[in-house]
């Protein structure tokens, strides 16, 4: 008879696998959303270094958490610690450029990969079978859209033919995008549309601060199934970004495009910025965002169109594309649209 030996593995055994990197991974990965959500990665930005007990007592923060999630940090090589010190590492620079997209993932969209199971099962995919956190999901995508989006997005306003007097937004999130237009654009107005009412009601709030919620409006209605309103009749400028993936399958996003064209019929040009599904990476090979974006889409049944499918689909919903921004985060695009 053999005997197997069944007895656990041993920590240091397990330091450098594969499975222990993975792991440790997931804790940093929410790490980088808290700590830029706290003030951390910005103070570190700034100074290179702070002492730990200090910054948590300033900030009312547990000591103890805090250094927890400093600690997650340091696992993946973004910080450094020493004593009750921590520094930048290695990989800061690059975790600190790319927080938005952690903070989407595990404070935005973290409860829908946590319920994965649940959400696999077809008998629970029945009405509002998935939460996420619209309110993280509007801050997390002000930055994605002015580090990713924004070079490409005012790189196409310089070159329009003429000056938005009124402009919509799209699924508006924060108001971030709204905000800017009209301050760049002197008696501008604009009016955000989207469904999630945290988000509005933080897109009021941001527009207050900026002192110009007194050209800005913000209704609460479906994208997807808009119509004709008044306050849509003299727009000029429509602006849609990181949810026109919504639009489809592809017959619903063509009655959506149409739809948009009747609901703002003064609209000379529509920018649409949005990220495709990849065809064109291996499975290990994929970039950052590029996972969590598409496996977070199949778990809510939403679908993805790939490049191809976007540029073949604006014609037949009454929109010509005059030029595509390419977008250096993922496979993304700016579509600079016009009536047809």
């Amino acid at each position: 008879m053999t005997l197997v030996d069944n007895s656990p593995t041993t920590p240091d055994e397990t330091v450098g696998t594969a499975t222990t990197h993975i792991f440790n991974s997931a804790v940093a990965a929410n790490a980088i959303g808290a700590a830029w959500e706290v003030g951390a990665l910005d103070e570190l930005d700034k100074h290179g270094k702070f002492n730990v007990p200090e910054f948590a007592e300033r900030n009312d923060l547990h000591p103890t958490a805090t250094m927890g999630m400093l600690t997650a940090l340091a696992s993946v090589g973004i910080v450094e610690r020493q004593g009750d010190t921590v520094l930048t590492g290695e990989h800061f620079a690059a975790a600190f450029e790319q927080r938005a997209l952690f903070h989407w993932l595990t404070q935005g969209s973290g409860e829908l990969f946590i319920k994965m199971p649940y959400v696999l099962r077809n008998a629970n995919r029945v009405g509002k079978f998935y939460s996420r956190d619209a309110k993280a999901i509007s801050y997390a995508c002000r930055e994605v859209n002015e580090r990713f989006f924004d070079p490409a997005f005012w790189g196409a306003m310089h070159g329009l033919d003429f000056t938005p007097t009124k402009v919509a937004d799209l699924g508006s999130g924060s108001g971030e995008r709204l905000i800017q237009i009209v301050s760049r654009y002197p008696g501008s107005t604009g009016v955000g549309v989207d469904i999630a009412v945290p988000a509005l009601d933080m897109a009021r709030h941001e527009a207050a601060g900026n002192d110009v919620a007194d050209r800005l409006s913000f209704i609460e209605d479906d994208v997807r199934a808009i119509q004709p309103r008044p306050e849509f009749a003299d727009v000029d400028l429509l602006t849609c970004f990181m949810m026109g993936h919504d639009f489809w399958p592809r017959e619903n996003c063509v009655r959506t495009l149409r739809a948009l064209r009747e609901a703002f019929p003064s609209a000379r040009r529509f920018m649409l910025g949005d990220t495709a599904r990849t065809d064109t990476y291996s499975d290990d090979k994929l970039p950052i965002f590029t996972l969590g974006f598409e496996v977070g889409h199949d778990l809510m049944g939403v679908y993805l169109p790939t490049m191809a499918e976007w540029e073949g689909v604006f014609e037949e919903g009454g929109w010509r594309c005059l030029r595509k921004h390419t977008i250096g985060v993922s496979v993304s695009a700016i579509f600079e649209l016009e009536r047809l």
